[in-house]
């Protein structure tokens, strides 16, 4: 029994903000962004833009993809840090509307990894038979949590969504679907990536705040590892891998991260230029993008791996 997925779906705000308009705002320029993360532009939620509303559309695209009916969705799982609501969860009003009422429901925060842990939660929950059929999500409004006068943090982030509809299944051995993932966290490390703010703490939804170098050397190590850590798992090497699709953090650590794994880059999809950095939705939004375009076909063995605050991070592999 595999998790196979079926269709996937994304969606952007519809501002987008380029560097030079982000230049008139903050003491910055194109130049320096780029070279430091390789983004020229990014996407953000405007009024009437939630993390929820762009959710939902993500989801109803990756359904139509997958050619399915919402109401045959048992089971919805989001990851988001910039949930609508402190509760309830935000997946409740993507499934509300979405019109598949009854089945699962419930959202994942594990940050810039939380697609991952969202996939692999679903995974486990398909193929132990508690759902059919799941909706995974990404989904993010990071802008309303950012410093606009932080220049070092603002000129990453942007909003976003991507989803990926999955059904169980029984193949063959070599057949398609989820075939390991792997997740990792570590507690001693939340002060180099963090919002100073909560419910519990401030009352407050805080900002969010990083150092950004520190982020850079963990990154590279512990993607590097759990991807060799996934791929041990079923035998396959880095040769094996028709796509990487990575958290969209920065250029520079996707360029270290294949380096490190022998990957050539052109296996590496790459959207931060697009996109910025939008958190738990930037492996489902840049997968998708990917599929689109017509370079992920089936029958690919792709790759997908985050690190986020915490730090959590993770990799999943999967054949289309």
């Amino acid at each position: 029994m595999r998790s196979l997925i079926k269709g996937s779906g994304s969606v952007l705000p519809q501002n987008c903000v380029t560097n030079a308009q982000l230049a008139a705002q903050v003491d910055t320029s194109d130049e320096w962004i780029v070279e430091r993360t390789g983004i020229r532009q990014r996407y953000i939620a405007g009024e009437g833009e939630t993390t929820s509303t762009l959710a939902t559309e993500a989801a109803r695209k990756a359904l139509d993809a997958a050619g399915m009916d919402p109401a045959s969705v048992e089971l919805i799982i989001l990851a988001t840090a910039t949930p609508d609501h402190t509760f309830p969860a935000t997946a409740t009003q993507v499934q509300r509307a979405l019109g598949c009422r009854g089945g699962i429901a419930f959202d994942v925060h594990a940050v810039c990894s939380g697609f991952l842990y969202a996939l692999g939660t679903a995974d486990s929950m398909l193929r132990t038979g508690m759902a059919k059929r799941a909706v995974v999500i990404g989904a993010e409004t990071f802008s309303r949590i950012l410093d606009w006068e932080d220049r070092t943090t603002c000129v990453l982030f942007g909003d976003g969504a991507g989803a990926i509809v999955l059904e169980a299944a029984e193949v063959a051995e070599d057949g398609p679907g989820i075939l390991a993932t792997r997740l990792h966290a570590d507690g001693e490390h939340k002060d180099l990536l963090y919002v100073d703010g909560g419910p519990s703490t401030t009352g407050t939804v805080g900002k969010l705040r990083m150092k950004g170098r520190e982020v850079f050397r963990h990154a590279v190590v512990n993607l590097a590892d759990v991807l060799g850590e996934t791929l041990d798992a079923v035998g396959m090497t880095a040769a094996d891998i028709d796509w990487v699709v990575p958290h969209q953090a920065n250029a520079r650590i996707l360029d270290a991260t294949a380096r490190k794994l022998g990957l050539p880059a052109e296996k590496v999809i790459v959207t931060v230029d697009r996109h910025a950095n939008t958190s738990a939705a930037s492996v489902p939004l840049a997968f998708d993008t990917a599929v689109r375009d017509g370079r992920i076909k089936p029958g690919d063995v792709v790759m997908f791996e985050a690190m986020g605050g915490g730090f959590t991070w993770g990799a999943s592999l999967a054949r289309l």
